[in-house]
């Protein structure tokens, strides 16, 4: 089991942590591939999904996932919840448990919402992305992707490309994947890569086709195209002159390297729909293995709770 009864982040788990929600994934990945997809593991529990931002993939697996696992779901809407009434985060979560939430499903612009509500609730709360800091089941998700697909994580040489300063998919990643023994690169221009993020353990590079030299795994960012006004790189025609994976550039990685992104795409800015769609491509696939993953997780902390 679990240490804690939450998921706050990849930074709060140990190496161990990691393979065993991996390792419990792998049991419900062949559940979710049976005709009749559901187990009773969690019948009698409740889920709340408690989605302050927009989400399509994150709230829709962790709903089909609490569903397989035979909980009852709520999907809280925000726009029309007592919160546009000025009610406080911590009196909204507070009310969702005494309704019998089991789980409390979060995420929200802040950094650091789920930890503050960890601390105040009996139930377990789950980070599905808090502000630029955290989302810990999608590095989860990808490191059972890439096992999936390489084996062993020692030897791998992994690059992260795009937008790291902004991205809570970049950090979770960085954790896990370096607490599992993988290299980790990182690629992209130099006001979108953290000063002195080096001291993490990972490689910067700037040029594409430099760092990507040799790498087994290439892990695609969305540009988070509403910091565009914000100066981080001039133009988006120069962001994929340098930036975009393209097929040229993909011939840099090993021939069998395998494509990943979190998604939402953004098609012909940092990714080519050549690459997305092309045979080294395993995006819909994380998409699939959120769903074992998320059941993983929900699984585990319902037994660190007991």
């Amino acid at each position: 089991m679990l240490k804690s009864k939450d998921l706050l982040g990849i930074k709060e788990l140990s190496a161990e942590e990691i393979i065993l929600v991996l390792d419990t994934a792998a049991g419900f990945r062949d559940v979710i591939s049976r005709d009749i997809k559901k187990v009773p593991a969690l019948r009698g529990k409740t889920t709340v999904n408690l989605f302050f931002e927009p989400s399509t993939r994150t709230r829709t697996s962790f709903e089909l996932a609490a569903k397989r696992l035979s909980t009852d779901v709520i999907n809280f809407s925000v726009p029309t919840s007592s919160v546009v009434k000025g009610e406080s985060l911590i009196d909204t979560a507070m009310t969702v448990q005494a309704l019998g939430a089991d789980f409390i499903i979060i995420r929200h612009s802040s950094s650091g919402v789920p930890h503050l509500l960890s601390g105040k609730l009996k139930a377990s709360i789950i980070n599905a992305g808090d502000g630029i800091n955290e989302h810990p089941t999608q590095a989860l998700l990808d490191a059972f992707t890439i096992r999936e697909k390489k084996g062993d994580f020692k030897n791998l040489k992994i690059a992260i490309v795009g937008d790291i300063a902004h991205s809570r998919v970049a950090k979770s990643n960085i954790y896990s994947l370096t607490k599992l023994g993988a290299e980790v690169r990182l690629i992209g221009p130099p006001t979108l890569i953290p000063k002195n993020i080096e001291k993490l353990g990972v490689e910067v590079f700037h040029a594409m086709e430099e760092g990507l030299q040799n790498v087994d795994v290439i892990m695609m960012l969305r540009i988070q195209m509403e910091r565009q006004d914000k100066g981080f790189f001039p133009t988006t025609e120069e962001y994929v002159r340098n930036w975009c994976l393209t097929s040229k550039r993909l011939s840099f990685a090993k021939k069998d390297a395998i494509v990943m992104h979190p998604g939402p795409m953004n098609r012909g800015i940092e990714i080519t729909s050549e690459v997305a769609d092309g045979p080294s491509s395993v995006i819909l696939e994380q998409v699939t293995n959120g769903i074992a993953i998320r059941m993983a997780v929900m699984y585990l902390l319902a037994g660190s709770r007991k």
